[in-house]
């Protein structure tokens, strides 16, 4: 009940019950002496005594309660008000210490809370505005650079709405006014192609984007696009956002569609003439020419097409669904064999084709792998009933949708360089069949990994490199596995390297190489870093592989753990590469000797340890294994030199010669 008053009114109550305490006391002693005393004339002097002891305490009571309300309570409260102030209301001014002179170290104790507080706040402050300014800046020039992509860029949402699009969707897109922010795709672009890329990646979990061609919905434009999922941590939706990236390929396609048509007419019209020719050796040239473009011709023939890698599986699973939707029922028994084609126009041709083959009486489809060889698969559309040779001229010059922009059957097949043929398929069933290139395993999409550090803008190259700073440097920290310990006679068969740029590791550009040491590697140095020589047979030889560090550790300094191991075999190479390693090196082994003193254990492991790096046990005793590692220790060691009043290059350096012997004793 107390707690509910304030403090004064609190300390005036306690008073108050010392006073009427005191009072009660003192009467209860009088009564007492009076009845011992046993004197009834004696009355008067008790009671007088009695008032003036209670009037006497009263006053003294109420006396040192207005001194402790002055100087203790009424302070108190005043310091409550003024820390709140500076706590809620952004006060930026000390507190007075006079007003709670009589509190001891209370006043001045709070007044540094205060102090802390009001500079904590404002260096905060002073933080969030420059990261503020930093993220605005950051967001003005990724807009920039987003604006001047030359292709048409739009992210969106899983519900397939517009989140993003650059200026140059307008230009692709046409005017429209069905562009714009949460309006939907499906607006602007027939979703048949995207809708089935998205689901095959979604359904994957890929990592992976794939091309594919869209049509627009006004002006019938022909898109080539590239479509990659967008999961982004901390995303509250079920399914991932995606990226489109378009280009305008109406034109171009249309001028090379109408160039392959021509040269394979020619093709065939020369091919039908040759009999007319005679024998002879005009024939006999003309037949050798036709032969030699016609196989030129074929090579190129699915170059100029945007292609992707699909899974034949996938493919038969998009035409099944297609075709059920239409009550045509497909069998579909196809392996996950990686085909490059384009994904939408080979599964529309074939659903036209089947469409059109029920509607001429064939029955119980079924698409299958009917052979596959090292570089094409040839995929089979079988169906019961009477063959379709006799109609396929016509199926595939109907065009095999309104949004291709008469687009037909035939036109997918020159662009996939391809034929069409009817064949028997076992009693009463027949087979359309067409073969398709199997996509290179090697082949990977475009890296979705972005570098940048906008901060370099910024930066200014030192004039004395000595005197720069050690967090404005570049770095690259390397590690090499050798055959041996013996700089003169074995050799590197692993170099790996990661850059450090203003104080960060970027972690898009390492350099990892195995290198053909051009000797064995003895069965001990394997133990150690497992490579074998049956893993360099095939690595670049150890010039080479110099030759391309020298170019990425080129302009930074050179980072290692025992450093001059290390660089005794990189310059034994250097009169054979013809480049010199001449930039400042640096060494762990002597930054850890600097920070922790020459006692203490130095080793690679040792260093991580105190510092809690973990390198994965798989990855220890590799060259990019311990390069990460070391660039984890440096990296966190470069502030801790710089508090140890070693903030420049060249301070470095010199307090390197102080520990020198560590590293001849190591070696």
């Amino acid at each position: 009940m107390l707690t509910r008053f304030s403090l004064r009114l609190r300390i005036f109550l306690f008073f108050a019950l010392l006073a009427l305490g005191g009072s009660a006391l003192v009467i209860a002693g009088l009564i007492v002496g009076y009845i011992r005393l046993g004197e009834t004339h004696a009355l008067n002097a008790f009671v007088v005594s009695g008032l003036v002891a209670v009037f006497a305490i009263g006053g003294l009571t109420t006396w040192v309660w207005v001194l402790f309300d002055e100087h203790v309570a009424r302070p108190v409260e005043r310091l409550s008000a003024d820390l709140r102030a500076r706590a809620h209301a952004s006060v930026d001014e000390g507190i007075d210490p006079a007003i709670a002179r009589y509190l001891g170290d209370l006043a001045p104790a709070a007044d540094a809370v205060a102090s802390n507080l009001i500079e904590t706040r404002n260096a905060m402050a002073l933080a969030v505005g420059r990261e503020t300014a930093r993220l605005t800046m950051e967001k003005t020039r990724l807009e920039t650079l987003l604006a001047e992509v030359p292709d048409g860029v739009m992210f969106c949402t899983p519900n397939h709405t517009i989140a993003l699009y650059n200026g140059h969707c307008r230009g692709i897109l046409g005017t429209t006014e069905a562009l714009g922010l949460g309006r939907p795709v499906a607006s602007l672009l027939r979703m048949g192609p995207i809708l089935q890329a998205y689901d095959r990646l979604a359904a994957k979990g890929s990592e992976e984007g794939t091309d594919i061609l869209v049509t627009t919905r006004a002006g019938a434009r022909l898109l080539e696009a590239r479509l990659r999922l967008l999961r982004l941590e901390g995303q509250e939706t079920d399914g991932p956002g995606y990226v489109l990236t378009l280009r305008d390929v109406t034109a171009d396609l249309k001028v090379q569609a109408e160039r392959a048509h021509q040269l394979t007419r020619l093709l065939e019209g020369v091919e039908a003439a040759l009999p007319e020719l005679g024998d002879g050796a005009a024939q006999t040239r003309l037949a050798a020419l036709a032969r030699e473009t016609a196989a030129r011709k074929s090579a190129t023939d699915t170059l100029w097409w945007p292609m992707e890698a699909l899974s034949a599986r996938d493919l038969g699973a998009g035409l099944a669904a297609r075709l059920s939707r239409k009550g045509v029922m497909l069998d579909v028994d196809l392996p996950d064999t990686q085909l490059r084609c384009d994904g939408f126009a080979i599964t529309r041709m074939l659903e036209r084709l089947a469409l059109d083959w029920s509607n001429a009486g064939g029955t119980d489809f079924a698409l299958r792998l009917a052979s596959e060889a090292p570089d094409t698969a040839v995929l089979s559309l079988e169906a019961a009933g009477a063959g379709a040779e006799a109609h396929l001229a016509r199926w595939l010059a109907t065009p095999l949708s309104p949004g291709l922009s008469g687009f037909t059957g035939a036109d997918v097949l020159l662009s996939h360089g391809t034929r069409l043929t009817d064949e028997p398929a076992g009693p009463g069933r027949h087979a359309l069949r067409l073969s398709l290139p199997l996509a290179d395993p090697r082949a990977a999409g475009p890296s979705r990994v972005v570098m940048y550090d906008f901060d370099l803008l910024n930066a200014e190259i030192p004039d004395n490199l000595a005197a720069a700073a050690l967090k404005s440097l570049s770095f690259v920290i390397f590690d090499t596995e050798t055959t041996g310990l013996n700089p003169q006679v074995d050799e590197v068969c692993q170099i790996a390297a990661v850059r450090v740029v203003n104080g960060k590791i970027v972690q898009g550009e390492r350099f990892d190489m195995l290198v053909n040491p051009g000797r064995t590697i003895p069965a001990a140095s394997t133990a150690v870093h497992h490579i074998t020589d049956a893993m360099v047979a095939e690595a670049a030889p150890v010039a080479e592989a110099l030759g391309r560090f020298h170019a990425f550790a080129e302009g930074s300094v050179l980072v290692a753990h025992n450093a001059p191991f290390d660089m005794s075999f990189l310059r034994r190479r250097e009169a054979e590469i013809g480049k010199r390693f001449d930039q400042p090196i640096l060494d762990t082994v002597l930054c850890s000797a600097i920070l922790y003193g020459q006692s203490a254990e130095h080793t690679l492991d040792a260093l991580c340890a105190r510092l809690h790096i973990v390198i994965p046990e798989a990855d220890r005793h590799t060259a990019i294994g311990d390069a990460i590692g070391t660039a984890e220790a440096f990296r966190k060691m470069i502030p801790m030199l710089e508090a140890a009043e070693l903030p420049n290059l060249g301070a470095l350096i010199k307090a390197f010669d102080r520990h020198s012997r560590l590293i001849e004793h190591l070696n």
